[in-house]
């Protein structure tokens, strides 16, 4: 009789929030100097990587975080002039966020230490094996959103 794969998939989300605090620490250290922390990074990455604007809102959205914690990150990068609000001809008052020259170079130096770092986790590890953890780490999540949690007890 096939094994489930269920206890595999619990084992596997909480190996990923380990890893995902590994992570957060090793960024918080990699660019503390830079002014950054990693939900710092994370925030100024969504915008520099659309190379252009983006509201509150739509960084939520790419990142996968909630609304409110991207308003008090960024409210932290425009007090620390990494970024700065702009007026949004489209809402009002839905703000566009935009890096500064300072947040551009910021984000520059963390991704090239986050370069040399990634290449020593990747050193001796098969790029096969990596695409199929990719690939399998993309479905999960998009299954989050289609599978329905159960329901709570009240």
């Amino acid at each position: 009789m096939p094994q489930t794969p269920q206890p595999l998939v619990s084992e596997l989300m909480l190996e990923t929030f380990r890893l995902n605090g590994a992570l957060l620490s090793a960024g918080d250290t990699l660019v503390a100097d830079l002014g950054l922390t990693s939900a710092r990074w994370q925030v100024i990455g969504a915008v520099a990587l659309e190379e252009r604007a983006l509201t509150v809102s739509q960084i939520a959205r790419r990142m996968g975080l909630s609304r409110q914690a991207v308003q008090r990150v960024v409210n932290d990068l425009v007090r620390n002039g990494l970024a700065a609000l702009k007026n949004n001809p489209d809402h009002r008052r839905a703000p566009l966020i935009a890096l500064t020259a300072m947040g551009e170079a910021a984000y520059a130096e963390a991704d090239r230490r986050q370069r040399t770092w990634g290449s020593g986790l990747a050193e001796g590890l098969d790029p096969a094996t990596l695409k199929a953890a990719l690939t399998l780490l993309r479905e999960l999540r998009a299954r989050c959103a289609e599978v329905a949690l159960p329901v709570q007890a009240q």
